[in-house]
């Protein structure tokens, strides 16, 4: 029997955390390949340390990398681009500077092993990119259909970037983490119990009066995300307790492209199946099935069929059809989880859940993946082509199929 009165907690980094540069480093380069070729392969892995950025990975993009050379000015476009977003960021600090820093490119062809199990021919359909289990989840908590921890320690974070590159908060730099634990009751939010936010900070803000300001912005802000009934004199506030943090980001530490799963999806409160979304195009099952499993959760839980769910599909390499489909509604369904596995799977539109009918359905081969690559993948707004995934236009024909 699941717990009804217990504490959880779920942390974010901000968008200048070194391990989220090399991700938004590798989106930016799925973007610019899918720009150019919305049928282009990436596996693009992205190293960030002091003054470095590193490519590596496997691609194949008409215009951009064919037969085994680079078109003219492609390199270039490559090397701007990331520049760009680091600059986009806003590092322009000594150990990590946009402009100055050393850029190397090691991405080199797709494998034609991996090519030929993937690829459409004669009557094979398109195949998974890899072997792998895959999980979507949503709950009741928020707006968001997210669980209320992940949703509040990343939208701290996203307050602090916006208001450092308004100039509202001059102090800020650009690494950041927060975390939020609240106690559930019945199985609901009832209370933050305590907040950590370590920030990178200009010099001088980790004492006396500056470090009172900094302090006390950060509370105003968790103040502005957190609901007020959640809030309360009891609520422990851990800002910097390190000490100073004037040394951040990829300077401070080494990033990695996928190094934030849990962040990127639910916060430690779902499955996780393992994959990592950044730097892959949408034939990669690890990226567009999480994807297509958090629409088949959020809708469900919109359509009121659940007030929580758990999603999981199953791929083998080179096979078009997912090897299973698991709905679990924790106790919470209106119907039986076997009765909507059976609507999903009779839903013609969402093309037998195939890797080719998640991309048609949601629309995922396009340049749509930088702005997922900071501050969740998930509980999102869709906005024109943005964040497909969490709209909730399935939920009549959910209903309908029930």
């Amino acid at each position: 029997m699941a717990r009804a009165t217990y504490l959880f907690t779920s942390e974010s980094v901000s968008e200048g955390h070194p391990d989220k540069v090399s991700d938004q480093v590798s989106d930016t380069i799925v973007d610019l390949f899918l720009s150019k070729d919305p049928e282009a392969r990436i596996a693009c892995e992205t190293l960030t340390t002091t003054q470095r950025v590193v490519l590596a990975g496997e691609i194949r993009c008409k215009g951009v990398y064919e037969n085994g050379a680079w078109a003219p000015g492609a390199l270039d476009e490559i090397e701007t681009a990331v520049r760009n977003t680091i600059k986009d960021i806003g590092y322009e600090q000594d150990g990590f500077h946009w402009k100055t820093l050393q850029f190397e490119n090691l991405l080199h062809g797709q494998s034609a092993h991996i090519a030929q199990g993937v690829d459409a021919s004669g009557n094979k359909d398109e195949g998974a990119g890899d072997q792998g289990i895959m999980f979507g989840y949503a709950c009741d908590e928020t707006e968001d259909l997210m669980p209320a921890t992940l949703d509040y320690s990343h939208k701290i974070l996203h307050q602090m970037a916006a208001d450092r590159k308004s100039g509202k908060a001059p102090f800020l730099e650009p690494d950041s983490k927060s975390q939020v634990t609240l106690r559930y009751e019945n199985g609901k939010p009832a209370a933050a119990t305590a907040i950590v936010v370590s920030t990178q900070h200009a010099p001088g803000y980790d004492q006396g009066e500056k470090k009172a300001e900094l302090d006390a912005y950060v509370r105003g802000v968790v103040a502005d995300i957190i609901p007020a009934d959640l809030l309360s004199d009891a609520t422990e506030y851990h800002i910097n307790p390190t000490g100073s943090f004037e040394i951040g980001g990829p300077d401070g530490d080494a990033g990695l492209t996928g190094r934030k799963i849990i962040v990127d999806t639910y916060g430690g409160a779902a499955p996780h199946g393992g994959g990592a979304f950044s730097g892959k195009d949408p034939t990669k099952v690890d990226r567009s099935a999480a994807y297509i499993t958090r629409y088949l959760a959020k809708n469900i839980v919109a359509a009121g069929l659940a007030t929580k769910c758990t999603i999981q599909l199953a791929y083998a390499i080179g096979v078009s059809k997912p090897l299973s489909l698991y709905v679990d509604t924790h106790g919470t369904g209106t119907v039986a989880d076997d009765k909507i596995e059976a609507a999903i799977a009779s839903i013609e539109k969402l093309g037998g859940l195939t890797p080719r009918g998640i991309r048609t359905h949601l629309g995922l081969n396009k340049p749509i993946y930088r702005d997922s690559a900071a501050y969740g993948h998930f509980g999102r707004k869709a906005e024109g082509d943005s964040f497909p995934w969490e709209k909730t236009d399935l939920v009549a024909d959910l209903k309908a199929a029930l």
